[in-house]
């Protein structure tokens, strides 16, 4: 132990915002916790930082447990070995169980020259020898313990980044799958965008799909809430409703199927999922429309309207056994119909209590055209138009597909069971 017999405590730090900065960002001055019991090693410590080049606000704890709470505030800890509440590593474990992103040095003794290189192997960023230290050596070993924290972090954050990048194409596949279409006289068009401006993907999902009789049928459906479990309850469901169609399943009793699927499948009692499906008969003349709980779809041509004569039905996962009703429409001449997420509608208008809604979407099409351009870049231009009213990125997931064709385009194949 080190000949010290005074100690001046120096303040404790008020809480400071922003994140921790590295001693050359100009961040202000470098907080740096001192975890020592002795008041001799306490003082010494203090003297070398003010010895050094770094700009230095030093608060001190007495013990492991006196430290946890200001762990926030620090920029590097210096951590003694021998507390009184800790043996060995276990006060270092306890401070970067409880904050990791926090730089830490170890103080230790000539005998325990084997447990600081242990120290750093076990999360530390250095370790010093109280009997050899000075300030050049302390604050060389400060700098460098935040810059190497920091730069840790960032080289961290960025394989996380890339690992949910990887998570979310590998999602985005299955919620968001290429349309299967038989027929050149259709077209499908899709566009997708997770809430927030972010990049984490929630449950909205679409499909279209062409049968062998010429039979179109499409959905697009939105699972509540937002994040990994929301995603992968709509890649389910996706897929499920895929298969349905696929294997043959009698129009009317895909919902109800899909309900079952959900009831199964989702991990909380009270998630339901809103769903828009979709029928275009073989011979494009008129279409038919299932609707649980979801934003109604527009007929964009000849002239934008919502789908009329709709009769909405709960969401899925909302009442058992329930049935959803159909309501027909005939199409004439080239025709679009739009389909959409409560995303797209929900969103404020800036500085506005209004929510910008079908009426204001309907509008929107009305005036600004969707088809001019390619049918995509309509959709693009659309979700411009509903984040420029929001006055930014939208908060929730949005998800548009259009699907277009002309009626009597591909005969009289027969009409949807």
């Amino acid at each position: 132990m080190l000949e010290r017999s005074e100690i001046l405590e120096p303040p404790a730090l008020a809480p400071r915002p922003g994140s921790r900065n590295a001693p050359d960002e100009g961040g202000g001055p470098v907080r740096v916790l001192l975890v020592e019991d002795d008041p001799g090693d306490a003082l010494l410590v203090q003297e070398l930082l003010s010895e050094t080049d770094l700009d230095v606000e030093l608060d001190r704890a007495m013990s492991v447990r006196e430290a946890l709470p200001r762990l926030h505030r620090a920029d590097c800890v210096l951590l003694d070995l021998a507390l009184p509440d800790s043996f060995g590593l276990d006060g270092l474990r306890a401070l970067l169980s409880a904050d990791g992103d926090v730089a830490v040095v170890v103080l230790t003794g000539l005998s325990d020259r084997s447990r600081g290189a242990l120290a750093v192997a076990s999360g530390a960023q250095d370790y010093l020898i109280k009997a050899e230290v000075d300030a050049s050596s302390l604050g060389r070993s400060v700098r460098y313990a935040i810059e190497r924290r920091r730069a840790d972090i960032a080289t961290r954050r960025l394989f996380e980044a890339n690992l949910r990048r990887g998570a979310n194409d590998r999602i985005q596949r299955g919620l968001l799958p290429r349309p299967l279409l038989r027929s050149g006289d259709l077209e499908v068009a899709t566009v997708y965008r997770p809430g927030g401006g972010g990049d984490v993907l929630g449950g909205d999902f679409y499909d279209a799909v062409e049968l062998e009789d010429g039979t179109l049928r499409a959905v697009i459906g939105d699972v509540c809430g937002h994040g990994p479990d929301e995603a992968a309850l709509g890649v389910s469901l996706r897929i499920a409703w895929r298969t349905l169609v696929l294997a043959g399943t009698l129009h009317d009793l895909v919902l109800p199927a899909l309900d079952n699927v959900l009831v199964a499948e989702r991990q909380q009692e009270e998630t339901f999922v809103t769903v828009c499906d979709i029928t275009v008969r073989p011979d494009r003349r008129s279409a038919a429309v299932r609707l649980a709980g979801h934003p109604p779809p527009l007929l964009v041509q000849p002239a934008p309207v919502s789908w009329p004569d709709l009769v909405p039905g709960p969401p899925l996962g909302v009442l058992p056994g329930e049935t959803w009703a159909v309501a027909e429409t005939p199409l004439t001449g080239p025709w679009a119909v739009l389909l959409y997420t409560d995303g797209l509608i929900e969103g404020r208008r800036r500085d506005s209590a209004e929510r910008l809604g079908v009426e204001g979407l309907t509008e929107r099409l009305r005036t600004g055209g969707l088809g001019v351009d390619g049918w995509e870049a309509g959709l693009e231009a659309t979700l411009a138009w509903a984040e420029e009213e929001h006055g930014g990125p939208l908060p929730d997931d949005v998800a548009l597909m259009l699907v277009s064709g002309a009626a009597g385009a591909a005969g009289e194949a027969g009409a949807p069971r």
